[in-house]
């Protein structure tokens, strides 16, 4: 890992905690796998963030719209501007690999907005908004749209929605100029299992979606045929092990640093599983799935160097730590845990320039 620095982001829920901190900046220490609060940011409800690809600035959901940070040459975080995203807060954001266009998801209202970046990282105005329509498979929830995730595929011509309420995965093209959807494909899953999350391969040629409500992943070989998105199901795997409690939902959905491993936890059963990757098919292998010392994690990721991992437990209010040995199979807890105030999601950001 040689000299290099990496802050930690971590962003939580601030309604009815009295901490209007939302965004927490953490100095990560990879030989220990540990991290210190060094900063935060007073915002509101910041359920998810994400860094632009050029790794410049950093946008978070807050209530009613979307807030820009340019991130500071040591990792602290300046506020650029903050859009409407004109409906209900959404729980989702990720840019275009051009960083052209940000991507908002809805899961209360079932809608995708799109809005434009200019070049120095602000939030513009939207170019477009997609509302989701129709009645799902269950009575509850499940009975109207929900967007979850929305993500470009790394060619940068199609936008993916996970709709956890309509139980399939919208597929639309993006008009590069415009910044407007168009329906392309649909990825059905199966009823009720709810898919949450999704993520593409580093070359591009594996979509992987985690299922909430039926606890697995589905494998897909993505490929643009004649100006088309093709997905072809190749795998199915399950997030827990054999015996695990009835209530286990599928939450978190992230790759290792080198896109060697990918990780997902489990509420309810409150445990990681983490499987390696096979570069050539795509396909995955179960290494372990083991507790992870809290309740509810919402999000969980390995340090840059694979030997550690960090737990963001929702409901008890805490980020656990662990040492990892992917050989042997092994997660040991590693010190004591850090307490935040519901952890929702947590990225780590390399450093560029920094002097030891």
């Amino acid at each position: 890992m040689g000299n290099e620095k990496y802050v930690a982001y971590v962003s939580t829920y601030t309604t009815g905690v009295g901490d209007k901190r939302g965004i927490k900046i953490y100095d990560v220490d990879v030989k220990k796998g540990r991290m210190t609060e060094k900063n935060h940011v007073e915002i509101t409800n910041s359920s998810y963030i994400t860094i632009s690809h050029n790794q410049k600035y950093l946008y978070s959901i807050t209530d009613f719209g979307v807030e820009a940070y340019e991130i500071l040459e040591n990792g602290d975080l300046k506020m650029i501007n903050f859009a409407s995203i004109n409906g209900m807060r959404g729980c989702y954001l990720s840019t275009d690999y051009h960083d052209e266009y940000l991507f908002v998801a809805g899961y209360h209202d079932g809608k995708i907005t799109v809005l434009r970046l200019t070049d120095n990282g602000a939030i513009s105005h939207i170019t477009d908004e997609i509302f989701h329509k129709g009645l799902g498979s269950m009575a509850e929830r499940h009975s109207r749209p929900h967007v979850n995730c929305v993500k470009m595929t790394r060619d940068n011509r199609y936008l993916c929605a996970a709709d956890l309420g309509m139980d399939h995965v919208k597929v639309y093209s993006v008009d590069r100029e415009k910044g407007t959807l168009k329906l392309a494909d649909v990825i059905r899953s199966e009823q009720e299992s709810a898919p949450r999350h999704l993520k593409f391969s580093k070359d591009g040629r594996f979509l992987y979606i985690v299922h909430e409500l039926k606890n697995y992943i589905d494998v897909y070989k993505y490929e643009n045929k004649n100006n088309n998105p093709e997905f072809e199901k190749i795998q199915n795997i399950s997030t827990l092990n054999e015996y695990h409690s009835s209530n286990a939902a599928a939450s978190a959905l992230n790759f290792s640093f080198d896109f060697n491993y990918l990780l997902s936890s489990n509420s309810g059963d409150n445990s990681v599983i983490i499987y390696r990757i096979d570069q050539e098919t795509g396909m995955l292998t179960k290494l372990f799935c083991l507790p992870v010392s809290g309740d509810y994690p919402k999000d969980a990721s390995l340090f840059p160097d694979n030997k550690h991992l960090v737990s963001l437990n929702h409901e008890s209010n805490s980020m656990t730590f662990f040492n990892v040995d992917t050989q042997k199979g092994l997660l040991v807890m590693n010190g004591p845990e850090v307490k935040v105030e519901q952890p929702n999601c947590i990225i780590f950001h390399k450093l560029t320039n920094v002097k030891n």
